[in-house]
């Protein structure tokens, strides 16, 4: 009977611990050689999400997103952070201001 209970309590624990690292609260991206890694982030709908942003290049970047309405500028070798969301299901696009060709990138909402 106590190992059946120590067990239930074992599989719930465990079950909380794995929903926890699915439903994601903050989510890092790097900024290296004027491309963002990863360039493609999925987040749950109607959830509010921290993004942290390092830069990692010698030269500042402005993480930039008409379709979030973000603009924050990463100074050189720093790093920055900043919510997005609650977010209805969608494709969301981003990109560097000071490198539009290839800093590019799309937050997936589900």
């Amino acid at each position: 009977m106590k190992n059946t209970i120590a067990y239930t309590l074992f599989c719930l624990v465990l079950g909380v611990a794995t929903s926890a690292s699915a439903n994601q609260s903050e989510i890092n991206i790097k900024i290296q050689k004027g491309r963002f890694s990863p360039s493609e982030i999925e987040i749950p709908a109607n959830k509010k999400v921290k993004l942290v942003v390092q830069n990692l290049d010698d030269t500042p970047e402005e993480f930039e997103s008409h379709d979030l309405k973000k603009e924050v500028l990463i100074k050189a070798k720093s790093s920055a952070s900043f919510y997005i969301g609650p977010l209805s299901p969608g494709r969301y696009k981003f990109e560097g201001e000071f490198s539009p060709e290839t800093a590019q990138g799309v937050v997936i909402v589900k």
